[in-house]
């Protein structure tokens, strides 16, 4: 649990800052007429409702969605408010290829897949950086700290270098705002859930040159397992100074601490088999994480033909991890051991670019050069006993691994206009350092570079129907170490690399705020990297290496009607084949990876007549059968999830309650549990739970 200063500090947090901002708000009420306030700052990424129009990811030039060659889901700080999702895993169950339900119910990691590929590793940037993790030093997203998420998929190192051939999920911080914002929230829920929240954004000057936003939360909870809390404390200013219209610096922050539950494992009493019993010790459980950020967006226009960009950040975690588990020793009771485990993981990343626009003839042009650089560094301690929680507590945790890396990435990117058509065209080519300890002390050194690609052409036609295809490529050296098949020798892992192709079609209804998209792709990865469910002798997870083909269709809808009408689906059917592997999986499908996930979210909010102001909302996600090792010897149950959300907007009946709103959500209303198998390491889906939540903007 937190410590008795952290809980002060959140006391003070919900105690003084949401009732003070709710009587300015009552003060404020009957001389203001009636207005709609959005979170969002609309700054990189353009939304309206659950549809998004621009963002600058896919190309790191402001263009429009729909014009980029590649398939993009957006999850908009609409969906995000609607749906209240506590984790970034959560956010992300309403999105085409993305799958973060094979490990079950698990707090303390964002652990996703996009297009079948582990993600959580390779596919993590914000506001366009590189996001790096260490092995269990990672850094935690607060969806209610974002204001949309990008999901590219596909391989993306042709303009983000290191990423992993699935794709990327770019999370964007919320931004400070040109008007005055204020919001206050407070929230409750199943296992003692509460929470306070205050999101503050404007001008702070009479010119409005500089402007501001400050967003915090405070949260203690208990979740459905014993002694596994999800307590949380956050903060994260934000400045803007724009001394005039050619130029602007963001300054974006973050201190963050979360203690979670160090152990959310389930005794696995055989192959493929999970239990009741929960390996974890109440006494010994928890997962403290200190995480903190800091950097800036600077950009300058010199002229139409130039603008300038130089993006940094400075990130570090701190993690310190206590989990316990059971095993069988043939006596009538399971045995117990305990473990300490310790990870620093600091991290830099600056990317400097420059912009020019220019026309050839009939051919307009936008086009990207700039060079970046990321380095990392974590070290890790663990200590295991098996003897009591009283001996545990007395070791000091013993060196486990390090490793220090350097990349360095030089890039260029044209897109270009002709008759309808856009052609895009990429390249970027990467040199990479590492240099690595294991737990003996060991150093090794490795250099890697690779050349990645992207060529991709898309053609608008007067109906808004846009054909598009593209191939592209990813280079991804990984962190950590990797055990041989066959020899099961210890090595620095290799780089993971991907090419894929892919075709589609987007269609953004005229005169509708309707887009449809469809997309078939084939990806061929080498040297992904995988958990195998073993741990090595300093009680580190295995990770193996091997070569996989995903194929697939994504097809996703997103809409947002005048009535008060949002809608949201997907459906996707994918094949993910190990290609080379440990003997006698070649050729199978690889474990958790279900052939078919569909889902659909719809929330309609009443604009007139009795129920004006009510909101009802309802979503069904099906993950459907997969298997559950790679031996494909068993398989996984499909699951099917249904959400629902109720909502009222006081301030459509009563003028002096404009922007107060409460909101109930639940999720997994028929409390589906099921066990999920990944590498035969089973897991239990969570069960419901129900939040409502008041909340007043103003």
């Amino acid at each position: 649990m937190l410590s008795e200063k952290s809980f002060i500090r959140i006391a003070i947090l919900s105690t003084a800052l949401v009732p003070a901002a709710v009587q300015q708000a009552n003060a404020q009420a009957t001389q203001l007429e009636r207005l709609e306030l959005e979170a969002e700052s609309d700054d990189i990424l353009v939304q309206d409702g659950y549809v998004a129009k621009q963002d600058r990811i896919g190309t790191k030039v402001d263009t429009p969605i729909s014009e980029i060659p590649q398939a993009i889901s957006v999850v908009t700080q609409d969906q995000i408010e609607d749906q209240k999702p506590r984790t970034l895993n959560e956010t992300l169950g309403y999105t085409a290829s993305a799958n973060p339900n094979s490990f079950g119910f698990d707090a303390r990691y964002d652990a996703f897949y996009l297009r079948g590929f582990p993600a959580f590793y390779t596919g993590f940037f914000r506001d366009g950086l590189r996001q790096y993790n260490g092995p269990s030093a990672w850094f935690k997203t607060e969806p209610y700290g974002i204001e949309g998420l990008t999901v590219l998929k596909g391989p993306a190192s042709s303009l983000y270098g290191i990423s992993g051939p699935g794709g990327m999920v770019n999370l964007v911080t919320k931004r400070p705002k040109d008007e005055t914002y204020r919001e206050v929230e407070v929230l409750g829920g199943t296992h003692d859930r509460v929470q306070a929240a205050f999101d503050l954004s404007g001008p702070a000057n009479e010119d409005g040159t500089l402007l501001y936003r400050m967003t915090g939360l405070g949260r203690i909870a208990d979740t459905e397992l014993p002694g596994f809390p999800d307590d949380k404390f956050y903060f994260a200013p934000a400045v803007t100074y724009k001394p005039d219209e050619d130029t602007k610096l963001t300054v974006l922050a973050e201190v963050s601490r979360a203690v979670n539950g160090g152990t959310a494992f389930f005794y696995n009493p055989s192959y493929g088999e999970v239990s009741d019993i929960y390996s974890g010790d109440p006494d010994w459980n928890d997962f403290v994480s200190l995480q903190g950020r800091i950097g800036y967006e600077f950009e300058h226009r010199f002229s139409d033909l130039l603008t300038v960009r130089q993006n940094v950040r400075l990130n570090g975690v701190d993690a310190d991890l206590q989990y316990s588990g059971l095993y069988n020793t043939g006596a009538p009771d399971l045995a117990r051991y305990w473990g300490h485990y310790t990870e620093t993981m600091k991290s830099f990343v600056a990317d400097n670019m420059a912009q020019f626009e220019f026309d050839t003839g009939p051919v307009k042009h936008v086009a990207v050069a700039g060079v970046d650089y990321g380095w990392t560094d974590y070290d890790a301690y663990n200590a295991t006993s098996y003897v009591s929680i009283e001996d545990i507590a007395g070791m000091t945790p013993s060196f486990s691994g390090s490793q220090q890396m350097h990349q360095v990435g030089a890039y260029i990117h044209d897109q270009m206009q002709w008759n309808g058509f856009t052609l895009f065209a990429s390249g970027r080519h990467d040199w990479v350092s590492s240099r690595s300890k294991d737990y003996t002390s060991t150093e090794t050194s490795q250099d890697d570079q690779a050349f990645s690609g992207r060529i991709g052409l898309s053609y608008r036609t007067d109906w808004g129907i846009i054909p598009y295809a593209n191939y592209s490529t990813s280079f991804a050296p990984n962190l950590g170490f990797v055990y041989d098949y066959g020899t099961n020798t210890r090595r620095v892992a290799r780089p993971t690399k991907g090419e894929q192709v892919e075709v589609g079609v987007k269609y953004e209804v005229p005169d509708r705020n309707i887009t449809l998209g469809a997309a078939f792709f084939n990806i061929d990865q080498t040297d992904g990297v995988v958990y195998d469910g073993t741990f090595d002798d300093a009680g580190n997870q295995i990770q193996r290496q091997l070569d996989l083909n995903s194929r697939g269709l994504e097809l996703e809808a997103a809409a947002s009607f005048d009535n008060g009408f949002d809608l949201l689906a997907s459906y996707t059917y994918m094949r993910m084949e190990i290609v080379k592997g440990v003997a006698g999986t070649e050729g199978n499908e690889l474990s958790s990876s279900p052939n078919h996930v569909f889902s659909i979210w719809g929330n309609y909010t009443f604009n007139s007549g009795a129920l004006q102001g009510l909101g009802l909302g309802a979503g069904l996600r099906y993950v459907g059968e997969s298997f559950g090792d790679d031996a494909n010897t068993f398989k996984n149950d499909d699951r099917a999830f249904v959400d629902l959300a109720m909502s009222y907007d006081f301030g459509a009946r009563s003028p002096k309650l404009d922007g107060v709103k409460f909101q109930v959500n639940v999720k997994n209303l028929f409390d589906e549990r099921k066990p999920v198998c990944t590498a035969a390491n089973c897991y239990w889906d969570e069960g419901r739970s129900i939040m409502g939540s008041l909340r007043r903007r103003f």
